[in-house]
Order: C-alpha cells, then sequence, then structure tokens
C-alpha cells in the first residue's frame, strides 16, 4: 500500500510529462535499488532502463497505425547466481491517462510487482528460471511501451510466457479473462498455484469478440512477440476507471493482499517449472477453465470438452429420440407435439425479445436512457419484469387457446422437452463453432436430463407433488447457482461500459438484450410450470404491476443517471478540446480558421443532462463536419469516431489559443517515384502527443509510407490515423508517405492533417477551458485539455 500511495501522490502520470518520465522513474528506481541491495546471495538482480523509438500498426478501434519516440521502460531481471537461460515475464505500467491519479489503472499492479520483487529477492530458495518484471511507462498510449521492450530490448527473447496485470475497474477480485494463445499448461499453472482463483473462458471470448472497446499488453506480446501469457484484471466498480476518482484509498488492502498472493505464487510456479523451459512442447491445445464461486478453478483441454459436449448431446438427443418413438403408432403425433412446444418456447423468447427492445427504444427516444446506471435494480424491475411477464403471456394464452382441454402433467413433460431439445442444439452448434464457453450449455443438458431420468417414475405416478417440485429444484441447483454466479460477473463487467461506449449505441438496448437473455435461460427449465399449475395470473399482475411503476417512475425522471456520492461515485464522463483549426488550400494559404471548444460527451445522452448548467452547451452548436477534411476536420486524439455521432457533440465558440511550443511542420521533399508515384517527406516537432490524419483524394492512393511495417492500414470510414507519442525529450520526427496517382489533379492528391495535444503543463488547459470546467456539475468527470489543428493539401 506504501507504494501505491507514493506512485499515485506522484498525480497524473502521462506519457511525456515530468511527473511520468521523472518522478515515476526515479522513485521505481529508487525502491527497485533498495530491494536489490537487501537482496540474498541466491539471487542476482539487473536494471536496465530503456527508451525505444518504433511504429507498429494495430485492428483495434478499426485500425490505426502508433508512433512512438525516446518513451520509458523500467526492466528488473531476477535470476538464479547461474544466469538463467529462460524467462518469465510480469507486466505492469506505471503511465496513467490524463487528468487522473491511475491507482488501480495500474499503479496498483506496479505496487504488486515491487512486492514481489522484494519478496522473491529474499528468499533464500534459487528460481530455476528468471523473472523479469517490466515496469512500463507506455501503455495507456496504445500499448507502445511493451511493443518497444518485445520487439527491441534483448532480454526479451529469453521470454517463454508472461502475466499481465491490468484494470477494467477499481479493485475487488482479479479475473482472469485471456489466456494462450493455446498453451494449456499455462492455465494449468494458474490452477495449481493460484491461491483465491477467478477466471472464466467466457470473459476470454467476450473481451476477444472485441465488443468491449478495451486493449491490453496481452496483445502486443502475443502478436508482436509470439509469447503466450495470462492476462488479468480488476473488474470491481469500472464506474470510476480512468477518472479522477480512480484513487488508492478505494482499492481496499484486502484487494492487494490477494492479488500479491496469486501473482506470487503463480510466478513463483513458473519460474520453477519444468515446462516452461519446454514451453514449445505444450503449446497445442485450448483450455475450457471457469472457476467455481471463486474457491477453485475446473480447467481440462478443448479436445476432452468437444468430446464430452457432443456425448452430453448425443445421450439428450437418444432420450428425446425414445420419448418420441415409445409408442410408434403416436410417433409422428409425438413428433409434431415436440416440434410445437420447441417452436412456442422460441416464439415466446422472440416476443419477449421484441418487447423488451421496444421498452428500450422507447426509453431511449423519450431521453431517459441510462436511467439505471446508478441504480442498477431499475434495469432488472424495468426489463427484467416486462421479460418474465411477456414470456409468462405466451405461454398462458397458448395454455388457453392452443392447448385447451390437454393434459396439463403432459404439457409440463413436453415443454421440459422442447427446452431440453433448444439446450441439445445449442450445445451442438456452439461446440462445432469451436466455442469453449459451450461448458454452459452441457450443464444446461447434463444436470436437467440426470433429475428427469430420476424423478420420471415420481412425476408420472403422482404429478408434480412438493417432493417433486423440492428434487426438481435440487438438480437444478448447480446450472442456476452457476448462470446467477456468471450473469453477476457479466453485469460487474458491462454496466460501467455502458458508459463510455460512445453516442451510437443505445445502451438501455444492450442491457435490456443481455437481461432478455438472462431471463430465457433462466426461465427455460421453468416454461414447465406455466402449464403444470393452475394459474399464473396473480405472478402476471405482480410482473406487470412492477414494470408498469418502474416504467412511470423511468419516464418521469425520477432515476438520475449519474451520481456524485463521495463514497460511490458513478460520474458521466465528458471530454473538451479547446481547439485552434487552420485549413490550408494547396497553395499553403489559410482558407478558414476557427477557435473553439469541441465537447463530447461520453455516453448515449450527450449533454442533455448539462445544459441546465452550462445553458451556451445546447443543440445550437452541434459540431458541423467538415467533408473536404479526414475525420471531418476534427482533432480526434484517438480513431473513435464511428463511435460518437456528430449530432452528439459539439463546438463551442471561444478565443484562438496561442500554445507557448507551437507544432513545426514542415515538408522537406517532394519526389517523383516510379509507377506514377508521388513521395511526400515531413518533419514534424510538437507536443508530447500528436494525431496525424491522411485522406488520399479521389483517383489517388497511398500505397506505402515509412510507418509501422510499411503497408498503410486505413481506419473506419477510409482515413488513415497515426497516433504520435514521444517522452521528455525526442528528436523531430520524420516521416514520408508514398501515392499513386493516374494523372494529375488540380485540387491535388491528398489532404494531411496534424493536431497537436496539451496534456500537461502550462499550454494544457486555456483561462477559458479551466473557466468552463468549472462550472460542470458534480456528478460529471470532465477532462480538458488544448490542441491545435492544421490541415494541408498536396
Amino acid at each position: 500500500r506504501e507504494y501505491l500511495d507514493n506512485i499515485t501522490a506522484i498525480g497524473p502520470r502521462t506519457v511525456g510529462s515530468p511527473e511520468n518520465e521523472i518522478l515515476a522513474v526515479n522513485y521505481l528506481l529508487e525502491q527497485i535499488r533498495r530491494i536489490a541491495r537487501e537482496s540474498t546471495d541466491a539471487h542476482k538482480i539487473s536494471v536496465d532502463i530503456q527508451r525505444p523509438t518504433g511504429s507498429f500498426s494495430i485492428d483495434f478501434l478499426g485500425g490505426f497505425t502508433s508512433y512512438y519516440a525516446n518513451i520509458t521502460n523500467i526492466i528488473v531481471k531476477l535470476e538464479p547466481r547461474s544466469g538463467a537461460e529462460h524467462a518469465v515475464l510480469s507486466n505492469c505500467h506505471f503511465d496513467s491517462v490524463p487528468n487522473t491519479p491511475g491507482a488501480s489503472d495500474d499503479a496498483v499492479s506496479c505496487a504488486v510487482m515491487l512486492e514481489i520483487l522484494n519478496t522473491l529477492s529474499k528468499s533464500s530458495e534459487s528460481l530455476q528460471h528468471a523473472v523479469i518484471f517490466l515496469f512500463n511507462g507506455a501503455e495507456e498510449n496504445i500499448l507502445q511501451a511493451s511493443h518497444g521492450f518485445i520487439t527491441q530490448h534483448e532480454w526479451a527473447k529469453s521470454i517463454r510466457a508472461f502475466i499481465n496485470l491490468e484494470a477494467a475497474g477499481v479493485g475487488g477480485k482479479e479475473l482472469v479473462f485471456q489466456t494462450g494463445p493455446e498453451n494449456p499448461w499455462l492455465v494449468q499453472a494458474y490452477v495449481v498455484a493460484a491461491k483465491h482463483p477467478f477466471a472464466s473462458v467466457v470473459a476470454q471470448e467476450i473481451f476477444q469478440s472485441g465488443i468491449i472497446p478495451a486493449d491490453t499488453d496481452f496483445r502486443i506480446y502475443r502478436d508482436f512477440g509470439n509469447v503466450p501469457g495470462i492476462d488479468l484484471a480488476f473488474i470491481e466498480n469500472g464506474y470510476i476507471y480512468h477518472t479522477k476518482y480512480d484513487t488508492s484509498d478505494r482499492i481496499l488492502t484486502d484487494s492487494i493482499q490477494r492479488a500479491g498472493d496469486n501473482i506470487l505464487a503463480v510466478l513463483k510456479y513458473l519460474a520453477t517449472s519444468e515446462k516452461l523451459a519446454k514451453s514449445f512442447e505444450y503449446r497445442h491445445g485450448n483450455v475450457v477453465f471457469f472457476d467455481i464461486l471463486g474457491l477453485f478453478v475446473l480447467a481440462y483441454p478443448a479436445r476432452i470438452g468437444t468430446i464430452m459436449n457432443y456425448i452430453t448431446a448425443a445421450i439428450a438427443f437418444i432420450y428425446l429420440s425414445r420419448k418420441v418413438l415409445q409408442s410408434k403408432t403416436r410417433a409422428i403425433h409425438n413428433l409434431k407435439k415436440l416440434f410445437t412446444a420447441f417452436g412456442l418456447t422460441l416464439t415466446s423468447w422472440v416476443c419477449t425479445l421484441v418487447a423488451v427492445l421496444i421498452v428500450a427504444v422507447f426509453v431511449s427516444v423519450i431521453g431517459r436512457a441510462l436511467s439505471w446506471y446508478t441504480h442498477f435494480y431499475v434495469s432488472v424491475s424495468l426489463y427484467g419484469s416486462a421479460a418474465a411477464a411477456k414470456l409468462i403471456l405466451v405461454h398462458m394464452l397458448a395454455k388457453k387457446f392452443f392447448y385447451k382441454n390437454v393434459n396439463e402433467q403432459y404439457l409440463g413433460d413436453i415443454f421440459f422437452d422442447a427446452s431440453l431439445m433448444i439446450w441439445s442444439i445449442a450445445l451442438a452448434v456452439m461446440t462445432q463453432m469451436g466455442l469453449c464457453s459451450a461448458f454452459i450449455c452441457t450443464l444446461w443438458v447434463a444436470f436437467p436430463l440426470l433429475t428427469k431420468l430420476m424423478i420420471h417414475k415420481e412425476f408420472h405416478q403422482k404429478g408434480a407433488t412438493m417432493k417433486f417440485i423440492v428434487m426438481y429444484m435440487l438438480g437444478m441447483f448447480v446450472p442456476y447457482l452457476y448462470m446467477l454466479y456468471l450473469s453477476w460477473t457479466v453485469f460487474e463487467m458491462f454496466t460501467p461500459v455502458m458508459g463510455r461506449s460512445g453516442s451510437e449505441i443505445p445502451p438501455d438496448m444492450v442491457l435490456a438484450g443481455f437481461i432478455v437473455v438472462f431471463t430465457m435461460i433462466l426461465s427455460s427449465y421453468f416454461v414447465n410450470f406455466i402449464y403444470l399449475v393452475k394459474s399464473t395470473k396473480t405472478t402476471l399482475v405482480t410482473l406487470t404491476t412492477v414494470f408498469v411503476v418502474t416504467l412511470i417512475l423511468v419516464c418521469s425522471g425520477i432515476f438520475f443517471p449519474y451520481s456524485s456520492d463521495a463514497a460511490n461515485p458513478k460520474p458521466k464522463r465528458v471530454f473538451l478540446q479547446h481547439t485552434s483549426r487552420r485549413f490550408h488550400d494547396l497553395d499553403g494559404n489559410v482558407v478558414k480558421s476557427d477557435s473553439g471548444i469541441w465537447i463530447n460527451g461520453f455516453d448515449y445522452n450527450g449533454i442533455s443532462h448539462i445544459t441546465p448548467h452550462v445553458p451556451e452547451i445546447n443543440d445550437t452548436i452541434r459540431t458541423p463536419c467538415e467533408e473536404q477534411a479526414p475525420f471531418c476536420g476534427l482533432p480526434w486524439i484517438l480513431p473513435v469516431h464511428f463511435m460518437f455521432r456528430l449530432v452528439k457533440n459539439w463546438y463551442l465558440p471561444a478565443p484562438e489559443i496561442l500554445p507557448r511550443s507551437p507544432i513545426q511542420f514542415k515538408v522537406l521533399s517532394k519526389e517523383l517515384m516510379p509507377l506514377n508515384s508521388v513521395r511526400l517527406s515531413f518533419e514534424v516537432s510538437g507536443p508530447s502527443h500528436m494525431s496525424l490524419y491522411v485522406r488520399p483524394h479521389k483517383g489517388s492512393a497511398l500505397s506505402s509510407w515509412s510507418l509501422g511495417d510499411g503497408t498503410p492500414v486505413a481506419s473506419v470510414g477510409g482515413d488513415y490515423f497515426v497516433f504520435y507519442s514521444h517522452g521528455l525529450q525526442a528528436a523531430p520526427w520524420h516521416f514520408w508517405v508514398e501515392l499513386t496517382a493516374a494523372e494529375k489533379h488540380s485540387d491535388g492528391i491528398v489532404s494531411l492533417a496534424i493536431a497537436a495535444h496539451y496534456f500537461f503543463g502550462e499550454d494544457q488547459k486555456s483561462p477559458q477551458l479551466y473557466a468552463l470546467l468549472e462550472r460542470f456539475p458534480n456528478w460529471t468527470f470532465s477532462s480538458g485539455w488544448s490542441c491545435t489543428y492544421d490541415l494541408f493539401v498536396f
């Protein structure tokens, strides 16, 4: 905790700032050298400071290219006195996003790593392999420092596995949400060694699908280093992740201790493992893994899971086939009845999903989106009750009109079989798709089937007795308990993400969809009880009442989305950039210039809740798109334009800003190349963060450049984006672009824009920006900085 408090006391640690490049570096080196002095003779400790320069392209956020210069890595190698050929890497980052203390992301991980280094170095027990601790200083700049290390540092060649320590929330339990690729022995190492396991292959498949707008250094080590690893992240309280509230006092000591216990144990296990040296021999195969209520982890090879899944599905289909064929004269009739129940169940699911999504659209249209953001129970009362009520209504109507005078016991039986059939098909399909998450379907086939076989006689002889109900509930206990545990984890991760997922996706529709899916899953083996009980009218009326009352309260605006509660804040995120823009023509003349404060709300609500507090931010100042310019002529720090509609960001006129350290942009040369190509070479000097935007004109194409691997990577929409950053000091940035054009163009062949972002120091905030930020309500996290934007045509 002392390490954590001291790192966060430095303040925001933006790449290039003295806080990140000098104060944080000096503090970490001071602690590392103290630990080295106190270490036992069993170990040798080496320390290196790396300041790499490099470039790479990545398909994150729709695709862009990154360039970094003179950023900082602190690397510590702990190895036996005699040295070690192989190593395991532990990675954290000490930089933070601008205007935030970054306690959970990721100072706490660096604090944990310092203590692990201290513990291992004082042990008289010698390790078999080296442990490399990388304190990287530029992760928030989209994974730059890890790329500099794994592609350029000499020690990187010895690394056979890694553990990456990250955060998507503030404190709580650290979740293993990515492993591999392949290398099942790594998961087994975590299973054997971790003292407080919390891991899910479901989280891995969700994260790697890309639906969460985030990425970690795991990708860099995997893609550029070809090294397998384990990715862990704190996931609790993501509402204050990347905000000013991410302070050290919000991270419980128990949370730090738990993470330290787990990571120390796993690192120690790997550093003494025979498999680390021969990891290539154990490379093949994926793993199904999931923890049981945080007590222990079940893990088994995916190929074994595939066999188990197909066997389970086959047994279920054999059971259903025997049910259908038990009376050969009525086989066709039985089959029709089964498929009718199957179709009705699917119909009820579709009707429920459509009905609840209509409610979510209505809530979004009337401006009440995110009413549940601070009060999660509102989402359950609104969408959960609507989903349950709709499901019951569809089956109640089917029972009354379609199954009139049909034996209730028979209906209960046939709808159980229909649910079993749905889960069996889902199991077979997910297994065929290669999804490790198919183990969930196995639970929902195996346990209900076993339960049915055990109570079959009781049910057919006496019907739905109390004994039958108790035995049925006990049989369903395991899948229901696990699904409730999993749904808690999913909502813990996803609900806060809705507050930072941009203005394009209606969050109510996303959350309503999740709630409907979990309602369908949890109700799948209780639909049969709608047909077994005499009446569900009371339940339906109760659920409908809860829904209607909640809807009225939501429409009234009583549930305010955001909270400034000191103990548990849930702020609205707003980004403000005081911008001065200049647009040049082909001759270099300024044809247009303006200045203003560009405002982006990071959620679907835009600024509707802010306008009453700051009246001049209203719908009359919506941001216009400069159609001729890449990315609409706006100074995006990252290519996230596709997440924000222009109707949901604003441009408030403001005086021109004149940075004390303005950007210097020079054209060094224009060369004619073979095959109708033109090479333009440039030199740029400016602040630590700059964005380059390139748009080839119609009839021309960007064929190559001096960035990344030489092949330009387009962003969503077809423009090209380059993210540039440098450490404390750097030489001017030189780069070239090469374009092909079939013929001469009177309006040029390319538009190129450069934006300079001032995230710290005297140029960060203008007096006008300061004054505006002061007026924002206390339930917002408003992050502001100054920037300039220049567009050129060549």
